[in-house]
């Protein structure tokens, strides 16, 4: 029906004896229904291999390039979203230089009996530090990237979630997509609603729920929403009603029974530094 089912990384390795794999990294929390729906769309030629048997580690951060050169020199010259199998202090791993925090850095994917030596050989830089899932998370929103299950969900079309740059010419040419006539409409005429970025008056934050409001009448509601420590204030991301989304826009948000002045955004909220060569 046009929703997104989950936002799963897809990479194909640089290395030639390679060709014909995918890798696929996939949502714990969404892994059982990605599965289903790919081995029920694969050709019979093609199998969903799981690979319970591997871990995976995010490096991010400005440092993350020098470091991993250290143990893994042909990294320092990846490209963003490019991926290859490679050799971590003698250690086969695959490494794809992305991540979810709007930084440069890498994703590390090795046998799990592996993964101790890895993790702790990086923490013995100085540079590198453990961080848990509110760093992380603050620092995707501040990068204004999205969160399965609270700024997209199986309801949620690409369209109104700003993601409309994941179609390709071809499919918006051809269509018969799963989900087509809902997303080629929205982008021929436009979506009801849009995904927006949220800037707090105050230094109270707005969390997921909260109602967004334009002279008293609801718009839409936050999604995510939480205390911004690159930018200095609170801020949020969440859909309104696409007539009110454009920059500039002055709302109230109730939190806590007050009612708090916000303004719309443009997004990310700290500018991407993702390597580009």
């Amino acid at each position: 029906e046009g929703g997104i089912i989950d936002d799963l990384m897809v990479t194909r390795s640089a290395d030639p004896d390679e060709d014909g794999v995918l890798m696929l990294v996939v949502n714990a929390a969404r892994k059982a229904v990605d599965y289903e729906h790919l081995e029920r769309a694969l050709p019979p030629n093609v199998k969903l291999l799981r690979a319970e048997h591997r871990a995976l580690i995010a490096l991010q951060g400005p440092s993350a390039a020098a470091v991993l050169a250290r143990h893994a020199p042909d990294t320092a010259t990846m490209a963003f979203m490019s991926a290859n199998t490679t050799r971590f202090d003698g250690i086969e791993c695959q490494v794809s230089r992305s991540g979810y925090t709007g930084e440069d850095g890498y994703e590390i994917s090795v046998k799990a009996i592996r993964i101790r030596a890895i993790v702790e050989r990086l923490l013995a830089h100085p540079e590198v530090k453990l961080i848990g899932l509110g760093a992380r998370d603050s620092l995707r929103l501040e990068a204004a990237l999205c969160l399965y299950g609270h700024d997209i969900d199986a309801s949620t079309s690409p369209v109104e979630a700003g993601l409309a740059w994941s179609i390709g010419g071809r499919r918006r040419q051809e269509g018969g997509f799963p989900g087509a006539s809902r997303i080629l409409d929205e982008l021929q005429r436009g979506p009801d609603r849009r995904r927006v970025g949220l800037e707090m008056g105050g230094r109270i934050p707005a969390r997921e729920g909260a109602d967004i409001l334009f002279e008293g009448t609801a718009i839409g509601k936050v999604r995510s929403g939480g205390f911004g420590p690159s930018v200095g204030r609170p801020i949020a991301m969440g859909y309104v009603d696409a007539r009110f989304a454009t920059p500039g826009t002055a709302v109230i948000m109730p939190v806590r029974g007050k009612e708090l002045p916000a303004r719309i955004v443009p997004m990310p909220f700290v500018p991407h530094r993702y390597y580009r060569t």
